[in-house]
C-alpha cells in the first residue's frame, strides 16, 4: 500500500540496527541501508526527548549535500531515561547490571526520535513509552547479561528477548518504539508524503 506510494523516492535507512532493519522489512517497504560513523555526543543541559531529537538529527546531518532530488534518509536515536538521567547503551557486564538493577521494581522512559531528511527539508518526530519492570533477582539480571549480552542496547535490555518476557510488568504506549522505532508514527509520516 504505502510501497506504492512511495514509488518515486528512494527509501534510505542509515542504522545498523539490526531490529530497525526488520521493522522496515516488516512495513513492507522498499529500503537501502548507508551507514556512516557518527559521534553521538550531544550537549549535556540536554534532557529526555531533547537528546533523542538532537542526535537523530547529528545523524541525519552527516548526509548533508550528498542526497539526490528523490532520496529520503531516515535516522534514529534511542535512550531510556530514568531518574532523570539518559541510559544509553552499557560499556560493558558491571555497567549493564548496574543500569538494570535501577530501574528494577521501578518505571522508566523511551524515547525514540526519528528524522526524515529530503535535499530540501528534513522533519522529526518522537515518541516516548513508559515501561514498568517487576521486582528483578540479581541472579536474574546476571544470567541476561551472561546470556545475551546486551551491550547494544539502550538500558541495557531488550524487551523483544528473555529479559522483556520476564521482568516487564507493564508497557504503556507504543512496544515497537521501546525496541527503536515508532512504527505506527513512521508508517504515519510517511502516508503524509505525495
Amino acid at each position: 500500500m504505502l510501497k506504492e506510494k512511495l514509488k518515486k523516492y528512494t527509501l534510505i535507512l542509515a542504522s545498523g540496527s539490526p531490529r530497525r532493519q526488520q521493522f522496515f522489512k516488516d512495513l513492507d517497504l522498499d529500503f537501502e541501508i548507508r551507514l556512516k560513523d557518527v559521534e553521538e555526543i550531544y550537549p549535556p543541559e540536554l534532557k529526555a526527548v531533547e537528546i533523542t531529537d538532537y542526535l537523530a538529527v547529528l545523524k541525519a546531518n552527516a548526509f548533508e549535500g550528498e542526497l539526490q532530488t528523490n532520496e529520503i534518509l531516515v535516522t534514529s536515536d534511542t535512550i531510556v531515561w530514568h531518574h532523570n538521567k539518559a541510559l544509553g547503551k552499557p560499556k560493558d557486564a558491571a555497567e549493564a547490571f548496574e543500569m538494570i538493577k535501577s530501574m528494577s521494581n521501578d518505571t522508566h522512559e523511551v524515547f525514540t526520535s526519528v528524522c526524515f531528511k529530503t535535499n530540501t527539508a528534513s522533519t522529526v518526530i518522537n515518541d516516548v513509552t513508559k515501561v514498568t519492570f517487576k521486582d528483578l533477582s540479581d541472579e536474574a539480571i546476571l544470567y541476561y547479561i551472561a546470556n545475551y549480552k546486551p551491550y547494544d542496547k539502550a538500558g541495557a535490555y531488550g524487551i523483544q528477548e528473555w529479559f522483556g518476557f520476564m521482568a516487564v510488568a507493564k508497557v504503556e504506549g507504543s512496544y515497537t518504539n521501546v525496541m527503536g522505532l515508532p512504527t505506527a508514527k513512521v508508517y504515519e509520516y510517511l502516508s503524509t508524503l505525495d
